[in-house]
């Protein structure tokens, strides 16, 4: 049998029996059809669970790796996202050249929309990307896993601790089916970032920690007439809880986690302050514009943690680590001791491009029949640490790990619809309730 072959024939085996194990019989019958329609037995069928922009963004670097994947179905709430990601997806592959314009694939019936949609994209797809607001991210990652599927998420995968603790349980059952799953911290994906975790121990311990995310904000979105308050927020999501979790959790995470795994665990608890300074109005929802934390884990070392969303201010992005050696800063790509002699400096002009590279390498080990990724339960413990951090502000107390991810607190519907009320709605002059420190409570 050549290569390519033996590659065709692993490939296949992997996403049957990965189906199998996930659904036994119900599956089984959708194997001819769903994981194969196309006749093409070593075609990765991908499907797309939310197309704004990240979606479209994360679609475009599926379809750019080396693999055979092929887009079969779009999905998102709304419709108009559906057709724009589609558009732009397909003004992409007319620049380009060869295979890649034969690899979307989304006729009108494949196009999923509403809050039900998903499950029919995702039983047409041997991968799955989720990239919706992250308040969906617990039960889309749940049918996608319960489906057989391998998925691509992006971060943060939930935004209170029982969605935390419902991705970690699916999480587990990921991990006895074998199935891939990468979630969108790409700097666990980035040279520079590998090339320095490698290297962590030229520090000696780490001792002390800080992490930034500091810019000017995001979009905004103006209510139009005739939205029902379920609408307004989805299309506003960035700025309610139960769909965003903050930019703590939306944006932060990136920084949380990256000193998560370099120091090998999360916190045990939480304090800190933040509030809502210039970013005031009512298009603003209920989230804070900063948020100032300090963390600590289980050895005593602390990280000071802060991210900021005010015009004209500071910008950074970036993480530092000090240990008992020495210090590495993660935007500068380099390790220096006490002294202040740098002792390693990464090449910048080997940089990769991280989002591009969690496709290219997630694809391959489907392509290849290998089970390599299990990034599920870390993104959760790392979105939960956003999230302790958001209760220790909100709050204005000392938030434990154990109790808060126990807490079984979930801040989402109980219905999904149009005309549901959404958990947070305004009162008569349209503002929305904000948590008060040392009023707001979590008990």
């Amino acid at each position: 049998m050549k290569k390519q072959d033996q590659n065709n024939a692993s490939r296949r085996d992997f996403v049957i029996n990965s189906s199998l194990m996930a659904g036994g019989l119900m599956t089984a019958p959708l194997l001819s059809k769903a994981n194969f329609f196309s006749g093409a037995e070593d075609t990765i069928k991908v499907a797309v669970v939310g197309c704004g922009g990240r979606g479209t963004g994360a679609a475009m670097q599926a379809l750019s790796s080396k693999q055979n994947v092929k887009i079969v179905a779009l999905c998102d709430a709304f419709k108009d996202n559906v057709d724009n990601c589609h558009k732009e997806l397909t003004e992409e592959i007319n620049n380009s050249i060869g295979e890649l314009a034969k690899r979307l694939d989304v006729p009108e019936e494949r196009k999923f929309t509403g809050f039900d949609g998903y499950k029919k994209a995702i039983a047409l797809a041997d991968v799955v990307i989720l990239a919706t607001p992250p308040g969906f991210r617990p039960i889309h990652f749940e049918e996608a896993i319960n489906q057989g599927k391998h998925v691509f998420m992006e971060k943060p995968v939930a935004t209170d601790p029982a969605g935390v603790q419902k991705v970690l349980a699916t999480a587990a059952i990921a991990k006895q089916k074998k199935l891939n799953v990468v979630v969108g911290l790409q700097r666990h994906y980035q040279n520079s970032y590998r090339e320095l975790f490698k290297r962590k121990d030229l520090i000696g311990d780490i001792t002390s920690m800080q992490a930034w995310w500091d810019n000017d904000g995001v979009w905004t979105r103006p209510r139009k007439a005739g939205q029902t308050e379920m609408e307004y927020q989805m299309r506003n999501w960035y700025y309610f809880n139960w769909l965003c979790g903050d930019h703590i959790t939306e944006q932060h995470i990136h920084n949380l986690d990256v000193i998560n795994w370099f120091k090998g665990g999360y916190p045990v608890k939480a304090q800190g302050f933040g509030g809502r300074q210039v970013r005031t109005s009512k298009e603003h929802g209920e989230i804070f514009d900063h948020h100032f934390v300090e963390f600590e884990y289980a050895d005593g070392s602390i990280l000071n943690s802060q991210c900021r969303h005010m015009p004209g201010t500071m910008s950074r992005v970036d993480e530092l680590l000090i240990g008992t050696k020495g210090r590495i800063a993660c935007g500068a790509a380099h390790i220096k001791d006490h002294s202040g002699k740098i002792i390693y400096q990464y090449d910048i002009k080997k940089e990769n491009n991280p989002y591009q590279t969690e496709h290219d390498e997630l694809f391959a080990a489907i392509a290849k029949g290998e089970y390599k990724f299990a990034d599920a339960e870390n993104g959760a413990k790392s979105t939960m640490t956003s999230i302790l951090g958001r209760m220790a502000t909100y709050s204005g107390q000392m938030v434990y790990w154990d109790k808060a991810i126990h807490s079984g607190i979930d801040i989402h519907p109980k219905v999904y619809a149009w005309d549901a009320t959404p958990p947070v709605v305004p009162n008569a002059d349209g503002s929305y309730p904000i948590a008060i420190p040392g009023i707001t409570k979590y008990s």
